[in-house]
C-alpha cells in the first residue's frame, strides 16, 4: 500500500501536471471505485484543478468549485500520467481524468477491488476523512512520546494505526524500527528516554529520506515503480537476506496478509520472535535465536 513518502510523491508528480489545469472528461470504468453518489464525478468536468492534498494514505483533488476527489489506492491501487501524445498507448483502467495536458488513470492490479474514489463536497466532508493520526514530520518529540503513549501499543501497532499517527504502514514502520534498533513488539510504554528519542529521530529521518529519494526518481517522469518492496530497503520484504548493519538474516513474523521484518541481532538482542504459522508447524523444531537459526538446529 503506498505510504506518506510514495504518496508525496505522488503528490509532486501531480502538481506539476494537473494544478490549473481543466478537468475535461471522467470516465468510470468499474462504478465499484466510486463509493458516494453525490455530487457526481462528472460536476467537475470543465472545472480546474486548485490543489492537492494528502489525508494519511489518500491523495485528495481539489477543484474550484469546491468539490474534491479523494482517491485511497489499497494495496494495488496506481496512478499513471499519460501526456497527450501518448494516448493510444494507455492501460486499462478503472478510472480516466483526462486534462488537457494529459491523462491521470487509475489502475489496481489483482481481482480484488479495495481501491477507492471519494466525490465529496466542501472541507467539512474532506475532513471526515482525517483519521486524526499525528503528522510525524510537523511535530516535535514530546508531542510524539505523548501521542504513542495515550494507549499502550506494541511499536508496530502504534506506528502504523491511522487514528495515532498519519501516513505510515508496513513497509515504512519496519524501516523505522530497524533504524532505531527497536524490536517490533516492544510495548510503547516500555521505552526509557533514551530509546524514545531514537525512536522519533528514526521516524522523522526515515520518512524524510524515503521522501527525498522518491521525489528524485519521479525528476524525469512520473512515479510508475511505487512498490512497498524495494531492493534499497534494510529489512522490509527482506526475509532470509542479509541485514545491511550486522548481516544477520532478516527474519519476519507474518500474519493474515502481512509480515513484519525485522533484524534479530539488531534489533531483538538475537532472539527471534515466534512466527505463529511457522512455530505452531515446528512446536519444539522452532528456534528460539538467531543463533540457533544460523545453525540450523535446535539448542
Amino acid at each position: 500500500m503506498p505510504e506518506l513518502p510514495d504518496i508525496s510523491a505522488y503528490l509532486g508528480a501531480l502538481e506539476t501536471r494537473i494544478v490549473g489545469q481543466k478537468l475535461e472528461r471522467v470516465l468510470l470504468k468499474n462504478p465499484f471505485l466510486l463509493r458516494t453518489a453525490d455530487p457526481s464525478p462528472q460536476s467537475c468536468e470543465g472545472h480546474t484543478v486548485r490543489s492537492l492534498r494528502r489525508i494519511g494514505k489518500r491523495i485528495s483533488i481539489g477543484f474550484d468549485n469546491d468539490v474534491w476527489f479523494v482517491l485511497h489506492l489499497m494495496i494495488a491501487g496506481r496512478l499513471h500520467w499519460y501526456a497527450p501524445d501518448k494516448s493510444s498507448r494507455v492501460r486499462a483502467a478503472l478510472l480516466y481524468l483526462e486534462f488537457s495536458s494529459g491523462m491521470l488513470t487509475l489502475t489496481e492490479a489483482g481481482t480484488k477491488r479495495r481501491a477507492s474514489l471519494h466525490v465529496v463536497a466542501g472541507e467539512a466532508a474532506l475532513e471526515a476523512f482525517d483519521r486524526g493520526g499525528l503528522e510525524v514530520l510537523d511535530a516535535d518529540a514530546e508531542t510524539f512520546r505523548a501521542r504513542l503513549t495515550e494507549r499502550n501499543h506494541t511499536l508496530k501497532r502504534a506506528l502504523t494505526d491511522p487514528t495515532i499517527l498519519s501516513g505510515i504502514g508496513n513497509a515504512y514502520s519496519d524501516e523505522i524500527l530497524h533504524r532505531a534498533r527497536l524490536s517490533p513488539m516492544t510495548q510503547t510504554k516500555s521505552l526509557d528516554d533514551e530509546e524514545w528519542l531514537r525512536l522519533f529521530e528514526a521516524t522523522r529521518a526515515t520518512l524524510t529520506e524515503w521522501i527525498a529519494r522518491l521525489r528524485e526518481e519521479g525528476i524525469d517522469g512520473f512515479p510508475e515503480k511505487v512498490t512497498a518492496f524495494r531492493d534499497d530497503m534494510a529489512v522490509h520484504g527482506r526475509f532470509g537476506k542479509p541485514c545491511p548493519v550486522c548481516g544477520s538474516a532478516v527474519q519476519r513474523i507474518r500474519y493474515a496478509d502481512n509480515e513484519t521484518n525485522y533484524c534479530p541481532r539488531c534489533q531483538t538482542n538475537g532472539k527471534l520472535l515466534a512466527d505463529r504459522a511457522l512455530s505452531r508447524l515446528l512446536k519444539s523444531d522452532w528456534p528460539k535465536t538467531v543463533e540457533e537459526w544460523e545453525s540450523g538446529k535446535k539448542g
